[in-house]
């Protein structure tokens, strides 16, 4: 998928799908484009392969999201669900990768890559939350393995990389006070943009002492945020999402 900028809006480029994927394209603003993600297939489990690729063209403004939470279900063997995301920004373009949440059940096996490709004066914005089992369910994850990787490059070059790697009983890491202290919910929050840095105590002053902000280079914030279950997480990250984009969030994301 691939969005360009003509006649002072923002436009579908390029276009192209398979399997269970699906794309919606919901009438919004003029000046920016909107992309809902959805997974016809119902959930993730072993075996599966998703490779998601999205350019934001020279200056275009697009936006993607989900239709609704991931579910990531217990696998019947060691393969692992494959989901690799790779996301280029052209120079003087604008993209917010806002998925909503990823619902880890017990059993689950998950491998996923996000790898993002920015350009001098581009703008990125991503959220990445994960829930570990439904507290309103009575789940808990006491088995599972999760990795997740995140790259981002500018101009080529390496600007940060984070890396999350959970196996066995998942509660009982995430009862450790130095990983989540009993929460069952987490999300990565990262902005790329010029003069980034001016957004971290306003976003500091957003978000609870559970959550943590940091500048990790000029340019570039990074955020870790923790809560006891997916209701409580969204409370903090809508005000959040809010503030770095500069608007409303897309609709799948209201409470």
């Amino acid at each position: 998928m691939r969005s360009k900028f003509r006649d002072q809006q923002s436009v579908l480029d390029d276009f192209r799908l398979s399997g269970s994927s699906r794309v919606l394209f919901p009438h919004g603003r003029r000046d920016s484009l909107e992309a809902v993600l959805l997974n016809t297939s119902g959930g993730l489990t072993g075996g599966d392969d998703f490779h998601t690729e999205i350019t934001a063209g020279k200056g275009s403004h697009l936006t993607v999201t989900t239709q609704a939470a991931e579910r990531a279900y217990r696998s019947i063997d060691e393969n692992a669900a494959k989901v690799r995301s790779s996301i280029s920004v052209a120079p003087d373009a604008r993209l917010n990768w806002l998925p909503q949440e990823t619902i880890i059940f017990d059993g689950a096996n998950v491998d996923r890559t996000l790898d993002v490709g920015l350009s001098k004066d581009s703008c990125f914005l991503m959220v990445e939350p994960m829930i570990f089992g439904r507290t309103a369910m009575g789940e808990t994850v006491h088995q599972a393995s999760i990795k997740d990787k995140i790259n981002i490059r500018r101009d080529g070059r390496i600007q940060f990389a984070d890396r999350v790697n959970l196996s066995g009983d998942i509660q009982s890491h995430l009862d450790r006070p130095a990983i989540a202290n009993g929460n069952r919910a987490m999300a990565a929050l990262l902005f790329a943009a010029n003069e980034a840095e001016r957004h971290v105590d306003p976003l500091r002053a957003l978000l609870p002492p559970n959550c943590g902000v940091s500048l990790i280079r000029e340019g570039l914030i990074f955020a870790r945020l923790l809560a006891e279950d997916g209701h409580s997480l969204r409370q903090i990250l809508i005000p959040a999402l809010r503030h770095l984009r500069g608007a409303e969030l897309p609709r799948t994301w209201m409470l």
